[in-house]
């Protein structure tokens, strides 16, 4: 099969196309061909390093799969051959997906929202998981609740806005003016321009000094210890990056801060074909790639200011 490999870590240029074994499933796992997979950042972090992933180079790196069932293993129930599927491939697991095919065990595996193209569905189990995961599973989101996402027009960004939406809840977003109409597009209540606004000033004075309920940071470095001064006592704070600066502060009031590296669970991407099906949310896309430019994709997403996420295109039209 045709594929994508780094060839050691490093920065984009250790990708090389190269022919690779076609992979076969095991009793609990389904072979699917995959017809557009999409770039996250983690994605870039384990070319760079990714031993702490348990990749090995030459290795199949890609976390975001949307394809055809091609093949099931023996032990197999909940999908057959011909079956649409999305999913996000193990940390650690058998390989990613910048490949014509992967294997992937049964039970991470979901049906494709039927409303989506397979370049559509493939922009949303890591991201749109991670983004459930931050609000609903840990920070418990409720209706009529205040929550501020910083990065809200990026890849998990831009899902998470519209699940806050769907929940009900206020949502003040940072991002650039020149993505703010996108975030009311998606549903932000108040966009900040974190260039020219001071996101505390702007909440104590829109929460009447009370601050919000829920922090979702995907931007990192000392996002969430400024973001403190902002929230309410006994509030939820979630990180899916690498945070720094004085979190003391949240000691003082109570507050729960959640690490999260997502888990892949088939049911996480139910909910999200639920939302998608029923229009709450939608794909963001910023551009689609092929396969072989794989390597101009991740350069693009590590330097920045992407509206959403970029997708790879490995079945052509």
């Amino acid at each position: 099969m045709k594929a994508m490999i780094i060839t050691g870590f490093g920065g984009p240029e250790v990708f090389q196309a190269r022919e690779m074994p076609k992979p076969t499933p095991e009793a609990d796992e389904v072979l699917v061909r995959v017809y557009a997979s999409s770039i996250n950042p983690v994605d870039y972090k384990i070319r760079q390093a990714g031993s702490w992933a348990g990749v090995q180079p030459p290795a199949i790196i890609g976390y975001d799969v949307s394809g055809v069932v091609e093949e099931v293993g023996a032990s197999v129930k909940d999908f057959k051959v011909g079956d649409e599927v999305y999913y996000t491939p193990d940390i650690p697991g058998r390989g990613g997906s910048y490949a014509e095919y992967h294997v992937a065990r049964e039970a991470i595996v979901a049906h494709k929202p039927k409303n989506l193209s397979h370049l559509e569905a493939a922009s949303i189990p890591l991201a749109g998981g991670t983004a459930w995961d931050a609000l609903i599973t840990r920070a418990q989101l409720r209706p009529a609740e205040t929550v501020l996402i910083h990065g809200g027009t990026g890849g998990v960004g831009s899902l998470a806005v519209q699940i806050a939406h769907a929940t009900g809840a206020y949502v003040f977003t940072t991002c650039s003016s020149k993505n703010a109409e996108l975030a009311k597009q998606l549903g932000a209540d108040r966009v900040i321009d974190y260039k020219t606004e001071n996101y505390v000033d702007v909440i104590a004075k829109e929460t009447n000094g009370r601050g919000v309920d829920v922090v979702f940071d995907t931007v990192g470095g000392e996002t969430i210890a400024n973001s403190i001064a902002a929230t309410k006592m006994y509030s939820r704070m979630v990180s899916v990056v690498d945070i720094a600066g004085n979190t003391y502060p949240a000691f003082l009031k109570n507050i729960t801060l959640h690490y999260l590296f997502l888990q892949r669970e088939r049911y996480k991407l139910d909910y999200l074909r639920n939302l998608l099906e029923g229009g709450k949310i939608k794909p963001v896309i910023a551009k689609v790639m092929p396969l072989e430019e794989v390597a101009q994709a991740q350069r693009e997403l590590e330097q920045g200011g992407v509206a959403g996420k970029i997708v790879i295109q490995v079945v052509k039209n």
